[in-house]
């Protein structure tokens, strides 16, 4: 009888640590499909860069909870409108200047970022950053930013200019937050 009850026990104990380790498998699985979600192709990137699912999880935590620590905010009306005058410019510098609007894009985004509170260490620090809360766009603010490298060493033509300046663009078009994500950022900041 005695050792009937101490099988019985195992069992249940067994029982107990396989629906323990299948809740945990579950609950990892359903955070890297959130993360999946939320960065789309940075969950791919990141993937592709650290070699396991787990790592990749990591790191964009990480992420995550580096910029929820920033000081992020919405630009003023005023600084929205100034920034958004420089943009026209450089668009206009294009024409004539290619490879130096490239470059004045480059560093307008950086002013963009740092008026918004990212800090602006080293490149690879604004992207990771960046991928928070823009990871659709960031792919194509790397681009942009090999391109402009590229093109200050006369490694470029003007259409591969050209995309970059585009893909500046649409970052710098999501930094200054419009509609929905500023309502958005707005509620995180509160």
């Amino acid at each position: 009888m005695e050792s009937e009850n101490l099988l019985i026990a195992g069992m249940v104990a067994l029982a107990v640590l396989i629906a323990a380790a299948l809740a945990w498998m579950y609950m990892q699985r359903q955070r890297r499909a959130q993360l999946r979600e939320r960065f789309g192709p940075e969950y791919d990137r990141a993937l592709r860069e650290t070699g396991s699912p787990q790592k990749a999880t990591a790191m964009l935590e990480d992420r995550v909870r580096r910029v929820e620590r920033l000081k992020l905010h919405s630009l003023s009306r005023e600084q929205a409108e100034a920034f958004g005058r420089e943009w026209n410019r450089i668009q206009a510098m294009f024409v004539d200047e290619p490879g130096p609007a490239v470059g004045a894009a480059d560093r307008l985004v950086a002013e963009v970022m740092t008026a918004r509170g990212y800090p602006v260490v080293d490149f690879d620090a604004r992207a990771a950053d960046l991928s928070v809360d823009h990871p659709r766009i960031v792919e194509n603010y790397r681009a942009a930013r090999a391109m402009a490298l590229r093109g200050t060493r006369g490694e470029v033509a003007t259409e591969e200019l050209r995309q970059a300046v585009v893909n500046y663009r649409a970052l710098f078009e999501d930094l200054l937050e419009t509609g929905a994500e500023r309502h958005r950022n707005m509620r995180r900041a509160s």
